[in-house]
């Protein structure tokens, strides 16, 4: 029956042809009744069925039963959706511990890349959002990403981690992949990250230091959407090298050539209604309980966690 069936977030946007993003959007606004099952959010079909009638402005000629109760799972009235965007796993943590500290938070989690997330921010398709975006002309992280894209808004820059970023490489590195250099030797292939990811621009504003280009170089071309598909690449031979984060590859079971320290930030918008969200977050940030959570995960530097980047008047 319509009733039983329900739908994952992916799924809802599929149908409905329209980004994950907007989905989490429409949730937080209360146009589209979800609910969680473990850590997945979930919409019954009804629902579904209901929103679709309203957006084509015949819900009032619905009969009755195609409005169905609002699920018992739905939180209270009172209950913020907050989307949290980004791919670490230390934004889980952070998800988590934010729903425990506040009975008024409800953390809905997308994982897209940093500019794709700041993009959603300046759209108001996300609350909080990570960001490791490096800067080659300045030698910065984030700072010159976040002023380009949310011109003209208030936002607070915090430190969640620092983690090494380099090259994942066969066991032995028999390639001797060392330097961004080495990626011209004769017959390497690699395989990237999409578009648009921090690790995305941090290998193309290296290759732009370097004065190499990405047709230079076997298997630009293919693209990876997280960490672990990158190793998992070079791990199968693929490949013989790609960029990301050191843990990775004990995860995958590949060396790891360090090269970049890259610092991992949480943008937020300065405004009213957050005011308790970032007092929130910076309490779970200097808290014992969490760094030691994300310790016990290893590869993090915490020397910065919870300190304040920058911050707009």
């Amino acid at each position: 029956m319509t009733q039983d069936k329900s739908y994952t977030t992916e799924e809802i946007a599929n149908l409905l042809r329209i980004s994950k993003l907007t989905v989490y959007d429409l949730i937080k606004k209360g146009e589209l009744p979800a609910y969680r099952v473990g850590r997945q959010m979930r919409v019954d079909a009804a629902d579904l069925e209901a929103y679709k009638a309203r957006a084509k402005g015949a819900y009032s000629r619905q009969p009755s039963y195609m409005v169905p109760p609002v699920p018992q799972e739905q939180p209270p009235a009172m209950t913020r959706n907050i989307i949290i965007s980004g791919q670490d796993v230390s934004l889980d943590l952070l998800a988590n511990e934010l729903e425990k500290q506040e009975d008024s938070f409800r953390a809905l989690r997308s994982y897209v890349g940093s500019i794709n997330s700041l993009i959603a921010m300046y759209r108001g398709e996300a609350d909080v959002v990570s960001t490791h975006l490096y800067d080659g002309d300045t030698e910065e992280y984030n700072v010159p990403y976040v002023r380009r894209l949310l011109s003209g808004h208030s936002y607070l820059m915090v430190n969640l981690v620092s983690r090494w970023a380099g090259f994942y490489v066969q066991k032995g590195n028999p390639r001797k992949l060392g330097s961004w250099e080495d990626l011209k030797k004769p017959g390497i292939i690699m395989v990237n990250r999409e578009k648009g990811s921090g690790a995305r621009t941090l290998i193309e504003e290296k290759l732009r230091q370097h004065r190499i280009t990405g047709r230079e170089i076997l298997g630009y071309d293919r693209e990876e959407k997280n960490h672990l598909a990158v190793a998992g690449a070079v791990a199968r031979l693929e490949a013989d090298v790609g960029v990301g984060i050191e843990k990775a590859s004990f995860m995958v079971g590949v060396d790891f050539i360090p090269l970049v320290r890259e610092r991992y930030d949480l943008v937020i918008m300065k405004k009213k209604e957050n005011e308790l969200l970032i007092h929130s977050i910076r309490e779970i940030l200097s808290s014992t309980s969490f760094r030691q959570a994300l310790e016990a995960i290893g590869g993090y530097d915490l020397t910065h966690t919870g300190e304040v980047m920058y911050e707009t008047p």
